[in-house]
């Protein structure tokens, strides 16, 4: 009890005191954890891998899931899939080549450890948003942190069971296809009921409670059944944050932020303090077989610089798609526009008293059409060009992920403490070098004008669309009803695409926090 007690101290003081040096906490906590190592006395922590893969991680993924906006999501699924899938599958092998010759290792080990350092880690998007990077980037980067995790885990899986028997290409592929697939059915299922429960319980307090099962509900059967656990928690989060606001009452969702975020921060700080203050461990395992950490260092070195060299050829390729993508949403915007042309001269022609399915399926397909009209206006609005490549780069560090995969590695495994600590060193070096420099070189990448004309817009066009709504409900509807119905209009405004999702977010945040005033004051009006 005292050592959690003071990890839980050691972790506020670390997330109030980054806040004044301007550094990301994980930073922080990774250097104070490893100062605090080489204290004579400070005991050995050793955690279980699996606790960390099963018990640690699902609720962190699920939890930033929950904050993904769906629309963004939607939008650049093809790239964060990209990053997620294809980049760590490729850098996972050159890696793997890498290592095989540097250590010595059989190419199963050593594309075992590739996959280990392969994935991203969440704190750079921490670091990127209060940089004031692009939304687009910020969604890539998000994206591809709830995804390449998985990606890495099954990879891992796979190389470890190929180096000691022959595996094809096809049982890899077909093993991944098959754990995705059944942790998106499961996470579904299990995000869609707990909020059909979650809706039918009237203490904010005992929803809140009953959301932090979630993750592990969507994990444990995932992984029972040989799917990817984290998959499954990542689904289940992304449902539950694309339905909560029409399902959940404001009380209950603010309950949920709150408490939510509390549980991120000691999570993911107790991860990174643990990391620190495992190395001391590690140096002296690797030092006792081998007397010296030079191999070590070199190859953690060349290394991250490897994964940065990687990193940096795909995302150019990315660039070349997203110009391309530019270029097609130019052409098509003419096409949308006849497109659009037609439909409302069929409007036009529908009778007053005509078929109410005939005019359902015309709004339908009318919602889709400006839905396909905002993504293209996002598309050409929103352009990735050489500064925000060179933010996606760097902004690829490797963190908890990698240790908590490295130390789930067999004991038979050849020169494991190597391995372990390679992976260590690796992370280590990429979150403090990348993370300390990321800041500045985003601020000095910025485009300040450009985001600040579109966020301008955005907020007028979010102010008229709550003015409209509550003109529409005149000025004797009581205050909650009101409320309500800004809430739906902002969120079909930002189904359809119409509207910044943070700048919804926000706006939602408001609305929520009015509403539960007014409840809590008894001026709500009763829901039947």
């Amino acid at each position: 009890m005292p050592v959690l007690v003071a990890v839980v101290l050691v972790v506020a003081g670390c997330a109030a005191a980054a806040t004044r040096l301007r550094v990301a906490a994980p930073v922080l906590l990774v250097v104070v954890g490893a100062l605090a190592g080489l204290v004579p006395g400070v005991p050995l922590v050793e955690v279980e891998p699996d606790w960390v893969l099963l018990g640690v991680l699902p609720p962190l993924l699920y939890s930033a899931a929950v904050a993904m906006p769906a629309t963004s999501f939607r939008r650049e699924l093809r790239t964060i899939s990209g990053l997620s899938v294809t980049l760590v599958v490729v850098s996972s092998l050159l890696l793997g080549l890498f290592f095989s010759a540097a250590l010595g290792l059989d190419l199963g080990w050593a594309v075992a450890l590739g996959a280990i350092v392969s994935p991203t880690d969440a704190v750079a998007t921490a670091i990127a948003r209060r940089a004031g990077v692009p939304a687009r980037v910020l969604t890539l980067l998000e994206g591809e942190s709830l995804l390449n995790d998985a990606t890495a885990l099954v990879l891992l899986r796979s190389a470890v069971a190929g180096a000691g028997a022959a595996v094809s290409v096809g049982a890899v592929a077909l093993d991944f296809v098959l754990a995705v697939a059944f942790a998106v059915v499961i996470g579904v299922v299990v995000g869609r009921t707990m909020l059909a429960v979650r809706a039918r319980v009237a203490d904010p307090t005992v929803t809140t409670l009953l959301s932090f099962t979630v993750p592990f509900l969507a994990a444990l059967p995932a992984e029972a059944v040989d799917a990817s656990g984290l998959v499954a928690a990542v689904v289940a989060g992304l449902v539950t944050g694309h339905r909560a606001p029409r399902v959940l009452t404001p009380r209950d969702r603010v309950s949920d932020a709150l408490s939510w975020r509390t549980v991120e921060l000691a999570l993911e700080g107790a991860v990174f303090l643990v990391m620190g203050l495992q190395l001391e461990a590690l140096v002296v395992d690797v030092r006792a077989q081998h007397g010296s950490l030079h191999l070590v260092l070199g190859v953690a070195a060349v290394g991250l610089a490897l994964t940065v060299a990687v990193r940096a050829a795909y995302v150019v390729l990315l660039l070349r798609s997203a110009r391309r993508r530019v270029r097609h949403s130019a052409e098509r915007s003419a096409w949308l526009d006849e497109v659009e042309q037609r439909v409302e001269r069929r409007v036009q022609h529908l009778p007053a008293d005509g078929d109410t399915r005939a005019v359902r399926r015309v709004e339908r397909f009318r919602a889709r059409v400006r839905q396909a009209r905002h993504d293209l206006d996002y598309v050409l609005d929103e352009r990735l060009g050489p500064r925000e490549g060179v933010v996606i780069v760097w902004a690829g560090m490797r963190g908890a992920i990698s240790l908590a995969a490295a130390q789930t590695l067999p004991a038979s495994t050849p020169d494991r403490p190597v391995l372990v600590l390679v992976a260590f060193t690796l992370a280590g070096g990429s979150l403090l070098l990348q993370g300390l420099t990321l800041p500045a070189l985003a601020r000095r990448l910025a485009r300040p004008a450009t985001a600040d004309d579109r966020a301008s817009r955005t907020r007028a066009r979010m102010h008229a669309l709550l003015d409209e709504v509550a003109a529409r409900e005149g000025q004797d509807a009581p205050r909650v009803q009101v409320l309500r119905a800004q809430r739906t209009a902002l969120l079909d405004a930002l189904e359809e695409g119409a509207l910044d999702p943070d700048a919804v977010g926000h706006a939602l945040d408001v609305l929520d926090a009015e509403e539960s005033g007014l409840e809590l004051r008894g001026e709500g009006l009763r829901t039947s």
